[in-house]
C-alpha cells in the first residue's frame, strides 16, 4: 500500500477492558504490524464522571499483557497529542468554531425545557424526533445579541438534506436517508464537546486511515460522515467487526463468565493462547486452521477476512487452545511462567528452591496442564504425601500381597541406582518377589506414593521426590 497506514485503539476508561475491546484493538495492531503502520493507542476519557486513573491504569496494563504496544500514545507520546481527550478541549474548540465560521454549524438557544415540549409532541404526533432547526436561520445580530446577554447556548451541526452511503470493508454498502437525522449538537453548552465530534477531530487530526471498530459504532457513522463533509475533510476508510456473543447468542457479559482481559491473565491463560483465540473470534484466514503464534497472524491477518458473522465466546474452547500454547513451549520457557505461580501457592515447600528439582517437576506436570493454574493441584498431588482418593484405591494397598510388594520396593529403591532404569529394575524385581504383575504392581504402588490412580508417569514422579521420600511413603 503506498499510503502510510495509521489506526488506532479509543477506549474510554470507564471500567476494565472488556474481551470485545481487547479484539478491537487486536485486530488495528495486526494490521498496523502486517502493513508497516502505526498503532495509535487514545483514551477517549471526556465522560469525567466515569473516567478514573484507575481504569487507565488496568487498560494500559491490560494491553502491555497482551502484548499490543502502541506506537503513539500514553506513556510513548507521538507527534499528534495529547493522546487523552481530556487534553484536547482546545483543539474542539478550534474546529467548532471552524464549523461555525464555514456556515456548517450554528449557536442554538433552545432550552432543555424547550427541547422537551417539542420531543413529547413529535412523539404525540408519531412524527420522528428531530430538532426542528428553531435556531437554524436566526441573523447574526440576533445571534450576537444573545450571546452577548450571556444565554446559554449549544452548537448545532446543519445535517445536508442529502443521502449518505459508506462503502464498509466488513458490511459492505450501507445507506442513510436524509430525513433520518435533524441538525445535531457538537459542543454542548458547557463548552464540552460530544463523542461523534471528538472522533472525527482526533480521527482527522491523528491522520487516521483505517478505523476498524466494532459494528455497535455503526450508526454513529452517519453523523461522522456529516461532520467530515462540514469539515471539508476526507474521511477514513472504515470496518465495522460484528460483535463478540455468548454461547447462548446472545451479546457477551458478565453472566457468560469473565469478559475482563486482567481476569485471564490472572487466572493463568497465556498471552499468546488469548491473542489467537480473540483473532479467531470474527476473523479466519480461509482455512480450518485453528492454532496460530503472534508472528503467523501478522502474516495472514487482512482486514478483507472479518467476518459479517458474530464471533462466539466459547469458554471451554480457550481453556483447550491455553492448553496447546502450553504443551508447545520448552521447559525453558515455562519454567519462569508456573514458578511464581506454584511458590504462592507453596510457600513453606523448599523443594521448590531446588532449581534441579522445580525442572523436573515442570516437565512432568506440564503435560497435565491447561492454565498455569493447572499446576498447583497437580504438583500438590506429587509434593504431598496423600491418603487414598476413594474406597477402591483404600482397597488397592490394604491387601497383604500389596504389603509384600511395598516392603520389597522399599528394600530394592534402598539400593538401586537412582535414574529411571533404576527404578523399573527395583520396580520388576519386587514385583518378582511379591508375586505381583502388570496391574496388580504398578496400580498399588502408584496409589501408595500419590494417593492416586492416576496423574504423571510413575517414574517421573519418583525422579521429582527423590529416594528418601518415595522410601518413607513405601513404609508409612
Amino acid at each position: 500500500m503506498s499510503q502510510q497506514i495509521r489506526v488506532r485503539f479509543a477506549p474510554s476508561p470507564t471500567g476494565y477492558l472488556h474481551v470485545g475491546g481487547a479484539r478491537t484493538a487486536l485486530f488495528n495492531w495486526l494490521f498496523a504490524r502486517k502493513t508497516g503502520g502505526t498503532f495509535v493507542l487514545r483514551v477517549e476519557d471526556t465522560d469525567v464522571e466515569r473516567s478514573t486513573q484507575e481504569s487507565v491504569d488496568g487498560l494500559l496494563r491490560d494491553m502491555k499483557w497482551l502484548g499490543l504496544t502502541w506506537d503513539e500514545g500514553p506513556e510513548v507520546g507521538g507527534p499528534h497529542g495529547p493522546y487523552f481527550q481530556s487534553q484536547r478541549l482546545e483543539i474542539y474548540q478550534s474546529y467548532a468554531r471552524r464549523l461555525l465560521d464555514n456556515g456548517s454549524a450554528y449557536p442554538c438557544f433552545c432550552s432543555e425545557e424547550t427541547l422537551e415540549a417539542k420531543r413529547q409532541k413529535a412523539e404525540t404526533e408519531h412524527r420522528s424526533v428531530h430538532y426542528d432547526g428553531t435556531c437554524r436561520n436566526l441573523s447574526k445580530e440576533e445571534v450576537d445579541r444573545r450571546i452577548a446577554v450571556g444565554e446559554h447556548y449549544v452548537v448545532r451541526v446543519k445535517v445536508p438534506d442529502k443521502d449518505y452511503a459508506l462503502e464498509d470493508l466488513v458490511r459492505g454498502r450501507v445507506e442513510w436517508k436524509a430525513e433520518t437525522l435533524g441538525d445535531f449538537i457538537v459542543l454542548r453548552s458547557s463548552g464540552m464537546p460530544v463523542y461523534n465530534f471528538c472522533v472525527v477531530v482526533d480521527d482527522a487530526d491523528m491522520k487516521i486511515t483505517h478505523v476498524v471498530r466494532a459494528e455497535e459504532h455503526l450508526t454513529n457513522t452517519h453523523r461522522q460522515l456529516i461532520l467530515y463533509d462540514a469539515l471539508g475533510i476526507k474521511p477514513p476508510i472504515f470496518a465495522h467487526a460484528s460483535l463478540i456473543l455468548g454461547e447462548d447468542k446472545s451479546k457477551l457479559s458478565k453472566r457468560h463468565g469473565a469478559t475482563a482481559v486482567g481476569q485471564y491473565a490472572e487466572d493463568g491463560f497465556l498471552r499468546d493462547a488469548m491473542i489467537n483465540f480473540l483473532s479467531l473470534l470474527g476473523w479466519n484466514d480461509g482455512t480450518d486452521r485453528e492454532i496460530y503464534t503472534v508472528e503467523e497472524l501478522i502474516e495472514c491477518f487482512s482486514l478483507e477476512r472479518i467476518s459479517k458473522s458474530p464471533g462466539v465466546f466459547d469458554h471451554n474452547k480457550l481453556i483447550w487452545m491455553n492448553g496447546q500454547h502450553l504443551r508447545a513451549l520448552t521447559v525453558d520457557q515455562l519454567l519462569p511462567m508456573v514458578t511464581p505461580v506454584l511458590k504462592q501457592a507453596m510457600p513453606e515447600d523448599s523443594r521448590l528452591d531446588n532449581p534441579e528439582t522445580l525442572r523436573k517437576l515442570v516437565e512432568l506436570i506440564q503435560i497435565k496442564m491447561n492454565t498455569l493454574k493447572d499446576a498447583v493441584p497437580v504438583a500438590e498431588s506429587i509434593l504431598t504425601a496423600s491418603s487414598p482418593e476413594d474406597e477402591e484405591s483404600a482397597g488397592m494397598i490394604a491387601t497383604e500381597k500389596s504389603h509384600a510388594l511395598f516392603a520389597a520396593l522399599a528394600k530394592e529403591f534402598a539400593t538401586c541406582e537412582w535414574v529411571k532404569d533404576g527404578y523399573n529394575a527395583a520396580i520388576k524385581a519386587a514385583g518378582k518377589t511379591a508375586e505381583a504383575k502388570g496391574k496388580d504392581l504398578f496400580m498399588p504402588i502408584r496409589v501408595k506414593i500419590t494417593g492416586s490412580c492416576h496423574g504423571p508417569e510413575l517414574v517421573g514422579i519418583l525422579d521429582v521426590l527423590g529416594r528418601d521420600e518415595v522410601i518413607n511413603r513405601l513404609n508409612a
